[in-house]
């Protein structure tokens, strides 16, 4: 790998856990860093925490050395395992020939509010990584992480990696950005679930945002959304490959397929409310609302109507937002172990008849919809999480997902 004083388009590099795990796939890595490089490039890399648990220096894998609530010493220890791996990522550019050097997240200019764990960008002050450009130097940024205004660490969350991506690309005035991954981009469904799932070669960024909002892992919803609101076209691509998906504003739907692709999350309780007393007043709702609300309680597929309110939660709020509404007049009836199908697709918008499709798929393959609600581009459906598969898969095969071959691939 020559290395040269760079004055190319700056491009981003994030590098997942399972892209820098082992010594293979890092040359793999530093590879696809030389091949931007050569095409005239100037890369700034961002990694995650080396390898998934129980590899030493994942995050999980650390955090279970020390379990506890949120706080400023988790996030030190949570943030050590993207120094870690920042640290040999860049020494493993440095061995292939490339001057290279590792930033920690506070060190590339990215600060935070105080919410530790869960902590939001506030601002990126890149001059440090645009010395290290103009000096032929690679930077390689610590993901997940940045700092408080007191200079205390934080980090940003699961998949923070990829937000610190996006924040970096667009703090540096709109830089390109691929997402390096061990999956051949965003595919139609989870592989594992579904065998027929294929490559998406091009989604827009209101499809990304609401797949990875639904289930869909291989971007972070945030990082998503936020490309979305800044307009930040980016790739997410297979390590090895090359292959993957190109996400932008510019892409048509097929008038012929509404759906994209589907999304599944698991580990929700259903809830049905409903007043005790038929006399009883109205406001009963808002009543509810402001007691899950004031338990900082999340509640997803909301829907009221005169037969009740309809909701769901995730299943670790469950006995907490039961026992908020027992204290009311209400009689609560519950659905545990169930999970969410999602059908996203830009094509749905205006589009009749899609939710009728997603019923007589479901019905033809046996699968009971406990719940539904829809928004302009998706459908979500509520089923038994043991029926979740045959979910999938069957509404896959209704609308013909295998090949995306109407749109354009990278």
């Amino acid at each position: 790998m020559k290395q040269s004083r760079a004055t190319g388009a700056i491009r981003v590099m994030k590098f997942g856990g399972s892209s820098l795990s082992s010594a293979e796939h890092r040359a793999a890595a530093a590879r696809r860093v030389s091949e931007a490089m050569v095409a005239g490039d100037r890369p700034v890399v961002v990694v995650s925490a080396m390898g998934r648990r129980p590899q030493p220096y994942a995050t999980d894998t650390l955090l279970d050395l020390a379990p506890g609530t949120a706080g400023p010493n988790l996030d030190l220890l949570a943030a050590s395992g993207e120094m870690v791996s920042a640290a040999v990522f860049a020494q493993t550019l440095e061995n292939a020939g490339c001057a290279a050097r590792a930033l920690t997240g506070w060190q590339a200019g990215i600060q935070t509010d105080a919410a530790h764990g869960e902590a939001r960008i506030v601002k990126v002050e890149p001059a440090a990584i645009h010395a290290l450009l103009d000096a032929g130097v690679t930077p390689v940024v610590c993901g997940f992480q940045g700092a408080a205004a007191d200079g205390t660490i934080t980090t940003l969350g699961r998949g923070g990696s990829d937000l610190t991506a996006v924040a970096l690309a667009k703090a540096l005035g709109g830089a390109a950005l691929d997402i390096f991954t061990d999956v051949a981009g965003v595919m139609t469904a989870d592989p594992k679930r579904v065998s027929e799932a294929s490559t998406i070669p091009a989604l827009s960024f209101e499809e990304v945002t609401e797949l990875s909002e639904h289930g869909a892992t291989v971007v972070h919803d945030k990082a998503a959304d936020l490309a979305r609101v800044a307009q930040l076209p980016y790739s997410v691509r297979d390590l090895r490959s090359g292959a993957g998906t190109s996400v932008g504003a510019d892409v048509a739907a097929h008038p012929r397929k509404p759906v994209t692709g589907v999304a599944t999350d698991f580990g929700f309780t259903f809830m049905h409310l409903v007043p005790e007393a038929a006399v009883l007043p109205g406001g009963w709702e808002q009543d509810a609302f402001a007691a899950l609300a004031d338990a900082k309680i999340s509640i997803d597929c909301v829907n009221v109507n005169s037969a009740g309110l309809f909701f769901i939660v995730r299943d670790p709020e469950f006995t907490r937002a039961q026992s908020r509404l027992e204290r009311l007049p209400l009689a609560i009836r519950t659905r545990r172990d169930c999970a969410k199908i999602s059908v996203v697709g830009a094509g749905m918008r205006g589009t009749p008849g899609v939710m009728y499709r997603c019923v007589r798929a479901l019905r033809e393959a046996g699968v009971p919809i406990i719940h539904s609600t829809d928004s302009n581009i998706t459908i979500s459906l509520l089923v038994p999480a043991s029926q979740a598969g045959a979910a999938e898969n069957a509404l896959h095969r209704h609308f013909e997902l295998a090949r995306h071959d109407d749109r354009k691939n990278l």
